[in-house]
């Protein structure tokens, strides 16, 4: 630019004083789960919603295990769609992340292979509203999700505040319609 003319070489000077080159989001997972929360919290300032969603349990392991070919200005974008559709509550980026482009790293047979695992907590939350699905939010009694899953219906209700999962039904819809919407 600057042997075209279109940019100043003076200023070009001034500014390179000392290159810093960041790596791509895809090479630097471990900024993913402070990121989110940053941008969580900035676009719900912008969006002015009067509660700050948090992420769902699995949201984070979901967002580490994406490419980010648009680095992190997708992330940003991708966390304000969840704001603008979900509007509070807890966040899913699962229907939000683009398909793997054609070509791509992620879309190569063996991309399966360096895939990051869940963690036990976010595979025990998506296992509890499983049962709680197919209980209909149901905890104790017959045909409840504690029964399903074979423990006490306290242990359960302690696992689920751990977890932040709302129980009883009313909350169980509530969070069900955000969740799937």
């Amino acid at each position: 630019m600057i042997a075209s003319r279109r940019f100043r070489e003076d200023l070009w000077f001034r500014l390179n004083v000392f290159p810093i080159m960041i790596p791509p989001l895809r090479q630097r997972r471990e900024d993913i789960p402070a990121l989110v929360h940053y941008f969580i919290e900035r676009k719900s300032m912008e969006l002015k919603l009067t509660e700050q969603p948090r992420p769902a349990p699995d949201a984070i392991s979901q967002l580490i295990a994406y490419d980010w070919p648009g680095n992190v200005r997708e992330l940003e974008n991708v966390i304000e769609r969840a704001l603008i559709h979900q509007r509070g509550g807890v966040l899913s980026f699962e229907p939000l992340l683009a398909p793997p482009v054609p070509g791509s790293r992620e879309a190569a047979p063996d991309a399966g292979r360096n895939r990051i695992l869940l963690s036990l907590d976010e595979t025990n939350a998506r296992h509890i509203r499983r049962a709680l699905e197919k209980a209909g939010g149901k905890i104790n009694g017959p045909g409840g999700a504690a029964q399903i899953l074979g423990i006490h219906p306290n242990t359960l209700r302690k696992r689920m505040n751990r977890l932040g999962i709302p129980y009883g039904r009313k909350s169980w819809q509530a969070f069900n319609r955000e969740v799937r919407y």
